[in-house]
């Protein structure tokens, strides 16, 4: 009998992804369905901001309330692209002073494709999600500008088809 492959592991060993710090996420739509943009049309050197599709509304809206759901995970920038969406989330110190359970960045993205798989009645995620864990303010600012020109850049992106 043949045995199935195991899934590599991409996440950190022994690192706690609950801990104070920036991370850079980037969720997949399964089989890189462009189901985000209302259109393409407006692709290009001057797109800041396209039109988000149904799909692309909810994602946005759900990005937008997880800092309320979280009171220690800040959104602190993000884009939704046609099959993909990139966050930079911040997790801070509780500053209350009271013991509360730390959501790990895998509960917080968990709970995020929950919602919204249960908002449009399907799933449409690709397994997992991809991490980076931002190590200092140079790593920071590059990738903030990366958030903020991919739309711009859609057809020479890697999740382009």
């Amino acid at each position: 009998m043949n045995e199935l492959p195991t899934r590599k592991n991409i996440r950190l060993k022994e690192f706690d992804y609950s801990s104070a710090g920036y991370y850079f996420i980037t969720i997949c739509v399964k089989d890189g369905h462009e189901v985000f943009w209302a259109d393409n049309a407006n692709v290009g050197a001057n797109c800041v901001r396209p039109r988000l599709s149904e799909y692309g509304n909810i994602a946005e809206k759900e990005i937008s309330i997880l800092s309320e759901t979280y009171n220690t995970v800040d959104v602190v920038k993000h884009v939704v692209m046609p099959n993909h969406i990139h966050i930079i989330l911040a997790i801070t110190v509780d500053s209350g002073g009271r013991t509360q359970f730390a959501p790990t960045i895998s509960r917080v993205i968990k709970q995020f494709k929950g919602s919204i798989t249960k908002q449009i009645g399907f799933s449409l995620w690709q397994r997992s999600y991809h991490d980076h864990i931002i190590r200092n303010e140079e790593e920071f600012h590059r990738i903030s500008q990366y958030i903020d020109e991919n739309p711009a850049r859609w057809e020479e992106d890697e999740y382009y088809d």
